[in-house]
């Protein structure tokens, strides 16, 4: 039986927009920046306001363990999108591994939501291991080209069983987790290489406009970002498995 079977389809009908592809197989993700706010939110405010969908969510957790359906549907369609972009995009490499890991991890959190106990920072932490579970079997399951390796994600597990995060708070660490670590790929390659990536890739500039930066036409861009992206390939590949 499939999630969609059950009413749970994967909710990412938007692609992700921090994205990216190289070549075929490797894909990357960079922190998401929200935007700026025009004023500055009370912090008492933004307590009370976190505290209420707490309790909210408190509220869809019991009756979710009572066997309410809908209720279990509205928590993974609340926190889906986030288990995809900050969790298993970045893990896995591309949106159908990802989108496949989602539809699997939702499959699990329906069989085994009766074993989660409610914790002050709510449901997501738990939905977080569970999603990275099915993203350790998939790399452990598939010899690929991928940022992360499963020794990394078997650290993260373990290490969530002793921090919990908010939801919020957990989604900016694991994407700032993951630009690190492509940042730390790219500081491996040859300086040229390295800029072309970041200033295309990272910094997402248009394509004139780095080559403007690097001091070359356009066509000689392409050619530098296209041995950049064979470099970091390589460099990739070096990787223990």
């Amino acid at each position: 039986m499939t999630a969609l079977a059950l009413g749970f389809a994967p909710s990412v009908s938007a692609r992700d927009p921090f994205a990216w592809r190289f070549g075929t197989k490797v894909r990357l993700v960079r922190a998401a920046e929200g935007p700026a706010r025009a004023t500055a939110t009370a912090p008492e405010t933004e307590a009370t306001a976190e505290a209420a969908e707490l309790s909210h969510e408190r509220q869809l957790v019991e009756k979710a363990q009572a066997g309410d359906r809908t209720a279990l549907g509205q928590l993974l369609r609340t926190h889906g999108p986030r288990l995809y972009r900050a969790v298993l995009l970045p893990r896995l490499g591309s949106p159908a591994a990802a989108e496949e890991a989602l539809s699997v991890t939702y499959l699990k959190v329906v069989e085994r939501f009766q074993q989660f106990s409610w914790q002050a920072v709510g449901v997501y932490p738990w939905l977080r291991v569970v999603a990275l579970r099915v993203a350790l079997d998939q790399l452990r399951a598939r010899k690929r080209e991928t940022v992360f390796q499963p020794e990394d994600l078997e650290r993260e597990i373990d290490e969530s069983q002793h921090a919990a995060r908010e939801a919020s708070r957990s989604e900016a660490h694991d994407l700032a987790f993951a630009k690190q670590r492509v940042l730390e790929l790219v500081g491996r390659l040859h300086p040229r290489y390295a800029r072309a990536l970041t200033l295309r890739v990272l910094e997402e500039r248009p394509r004139e406009q780095c080559a403007a930066a690097l001091e070359v036409s356009a066509a000689t861009f392409d050619v530098v970002l296209h041995r950049a992206v064979a470099a970091l390939k390589k460099e990739l590949s070096r990787e223990p498995s």
